[in-house]
């Protein structure tokens, strides 16, 4: 089994943001006109062997909703053993964010909660998280974020492991966290994060096999690292295939390529 803990089901709206002028120069991909179709991503996901998707809501602070909380839900709706949801709020509006975070995990089942620090410019100490993150401690979800530069076209100061997932990993000892994109250039500080707490994870979205920095590939071949990696694509930017090519020259042995490929994933975000 092989899970992607980060992928998103493109709308138009979103595939055309402005933000993402940068990455769409760096593919060679153009914009959607049109939202692509739920069953084209489940073909490319069985063309490469990937059989559990975590699609995430993107919700920003100016234009509002990209990708709502219920375009997910139908999609894992339509392949409910494919897809599990992360939800995506508004942080500008603390109360209401808790609310909706509270019934996408209640009534529409979603395994956790995601927010784009760069998106917002606020970085995770800021006090608009914090209500969400009780939330998020008390449903028993995890809390998915970016660490690192940011590719899109915005400030990257917020994707600093350190003070920031630190921080709030002092905060909120109960919380789990993943932080999503390696955290390159600080992939070492998001490493020294992770080892010093329990319930940080790191994924390796936005980077193909071949690009992991050494030092990651190095803690996850150590006993604690081994349980603290996961595997993600930031579909579609990065496809499947493209993601996994170069995998057997990180050279994990068999437990370590499970724990990477799935089973981190299927225990934190309580996957089958």
């Amino acid at each position: 089994m092989t899970v992607d803990v980060w992928m998103q089901q493109p709308t138009a709206r979103w595939s055309r943001h402005e933000m993402f002028d940068s990455i769409r120069r760096w593919t060679g991909q153009s914009a959607l006109t049109e939202d692509l179709p739920i069953d084209l991503t489940v073909a490319a996901m069985d063309q490469a062997g990937i059989d559990i998707g975590l699609l995430s809501a993107w919700h920003a602070p100016r234009e509002g909703t990209l990708i709502s909380n219920d375009e997910v839900a139908a999609c894992v709706a339509a392949h409910p053993t494919r897809f599990a949801g992360l939800a995506a709020v508004d942080l500008a509006k603390p109360m209401a964010a808790v609310r909706e975070l509270r019934r996408c995990v209640t009534e529409l089942n979603f395994t956790g909660l995601r927010v784009i620090p760069w998106l917002w410019e606020l970085p995770p100490t800021d006090r608009r998280y914090y209500p969400l993150y009780a939330a998020c401690v008390e449903l028993g979800v995890p809390f998915c974020t970016q660490v690192g530069h940011t590719g899109p076209l915005a400030p990257s100061e917020t994707g600093r492991p350190i003070p920031y997932i630190d921080q709030v990993a002092l905060d909120f000892p109960e919380l789990v966290i993943v932080a999503g994109h390696i955290g390159y250039p600080w992939t070492e500080e998001m490493i020294a994060v992770a080892r010093k707490h329990e319930n940080v994870y790191i994924d390796t979205s936005a980077y193909t096999s071949a690009r992991i920095p050494t030092a990651l590939v190095d803690y996850m071949k150590t006993r604690s690292g081994r349980t603290k990696v996961m595997f993600g694509t930031n579909f579609p930017m990065i496809g499947h295939q493209q993601a996994l090519a170069d995998l057997d020259q990180l050279g994990l042995d068999e437990t370590t390529r499970e724990h990477y490929l799935h089973r981190n994933a299927a225990t934190v975000f309580d996957l089958p």
